[in-house]
């Protein structure tokens, strides 16, 4: 039995463990019917071109977890932001962890899907919100809407922000042999409210995990909205990660992606900005060795006039290393005095390694101002001879002007233990002491 068929089968037995009554399950089953009519995506595909699953799809995961686990918090502490106070949204094995979680109800909800999806008091919002920007149409979405139970539930009413930062974290404990999860995470800022969150999926150990995530987000007017994806997973996990954002007036949402470890990671991250005087900001590190292999897919769909985009994506790529980069600008007719810039630069430090980039722009306004970019290139030789000639030796001097061609993207990063945390990831991932205080 291939994935997909082990998929569709094992829906009956969710079924069993969901409310089938509840509005949200016919939702689901529009969803496994989707998924089952267009099964995985195929490079044949023009968004799949360069990124194969037919690997995955030979591995016989365990699509629900046999039995619960835990963890002790000493063991898994590295993986937290534990320089501050935060709150956390803990799941082990797709399943939420209270031991090591810190939630609240104290004028915001940081919480669980699970407890959206079945309490009537959240039936309200949920009617509102859910699966209302995420695609109806791509299939590893539908994938998920089908199987949605569990996730994070973050909603910031009017005026409001929580005091402390938001992390997410899911750790895979490797009981399983191969295990797949489907987290759905939703995401709700009212006006003038402000959020800010940090993403992680994590595997303990060389066992195979394949995560299938879905996130959606709403930014009401004037609503802030910060989103940190840290992605330094084990060299057997995979990712699959479909963000969508809606924005209304004067809204600003930043979502900085930072892409060190994995198999394979696939970010699909869409914008729609259903307002004016919008700012969308999205911003990514890449820094690949061995054969790993990461696709950025962006979209910021420019409805109304008077907003701004900002994409930029450094990738440094080494060994058989592979990167993919596809970003689209769409810009209708009505949205007159756009602002969008997209830039894509790209380092490969081996022969082996290769780099697949394509900015798209769609433009059906006038009056914007509109670019896109990219570059592949190689260290400049020149810079090079010049650190050396200065007692730096060959290897540091690679990694300093590998750091500092990255170091821009940090540069908006806005919770300072998080910067100094994105900063040791990269030097570690480029296997050097930098020299300086981090």
């Amino acid at each position: 039995m291939d994935l997909k068929d082990k998929l569709i089968s094992s829906f009956m037995a969710f079924e069993n463990n969901v409310d089938v009554e509840h509005p949200v399950h016919d939702v689901r089953m529009e969803a496994i019917k989707n998924f089952e009519k267009k099964g995985f995506p195929t490079k044949k595909e023009e968004a799949w071109k360069y990124t194969s699953l037919n690997g995955l799809q030979k591995i016989d995961f365990s699509i629900f977890p046999k039995e619960e686990n835990a963890l002790e918090y000493k063991d898994v502490k590295k993986y937290f932001l534990h320089e501050i106070d935060t709150y956390k949204i803990v799941f082990i094995d797709g399943i939420y962890s209270s031991y090591l979680s810190e939630t609240t109800h104290d004028g915001v909800d940081i919480c669980l899907m699970s407890a959206a999806l079945t309490k009537p008091m959240y039936q309200p919002v949920i009617d509102v919100y859910f699966n209302k920007v995420a695609s109806k149409d791509e299939s590893l979405t539908t994938l998920n809407t089908a199987f949605s139970r569990e996730g994070a539930y973050i909603y910031i009413p009017k005026n409001k922000m929580p005091r402390k930062p938001i992390e997410i974290l899911h750790f895979a404990t490797g009981n399983e042999a191969s295990l797949m999860l489907q987290p759905r995470n939703l995401v709700i800022v009212e006006e003038n409210a402000e959020v800010q969150i940090i993403e992680r999926h994590q595997s303990l150990t060389s066992n195979e995990v394949l995560t299938n995530s879905v996130t959606e987000i709403f930014a009401a007017k004037n609503a802030i909205v910060d989103y940190y994806k840290i992605q330094n997973d084990a060299p057997t996990a995979s990712l699959i990660d479909n963000t969508y954002i809606d924005q209304k007036d004067k809204s600003v949402v930043r979502v900085h992606t930072f892409s060190f470890g994995g198999k394979l990671t696939r970010n699909n991250l869409n914008f729609y900005q259903n307002g004016e005087h919008i700012d969308s900001t999205m911003k990514g590190v890449t820094i690949l060795g061995d054969k790993q292999h990461v696709d950025h897919h962006t979209l910021v769909h420019h409805i109304e006039p008077n907003c701004e985009s900002h994409q930029d994506y450094k990738g440094i790529y080494g060994d058989s290393s592979t990167g993919v980069f596809n970003g689209k600008i769409i810009v209708d007719k009505i949205a007159q005095k756009t602002n969008a810039f997209q830039q894509n630069n790209n380092i490969l430090v081996s022969d082996k390694a290769t780099i697949n980039t394509k900015p798209q722009l769609e433009i059906f306004a006038d009056d914007v101002k509109c670019s896109h970019g990219c570059t592949i290139g190689q260290l400049d030789e020149d810079a090079l001879f010049y650190l050396q000639t200065r007692g730096i030796p060959q290897k540091e001097a690679r990694a300093l002007l590998m750091y500092a061609f990255a170091n821009n993207v940090l540069a908006t990063v806005r919770i300072p233990e998080l910067k100094t945390r994105i900063n040791k990831l990269i030097a570690n991932k480029l296997g050097v002491n930098l020299g300086f205080d981090l």
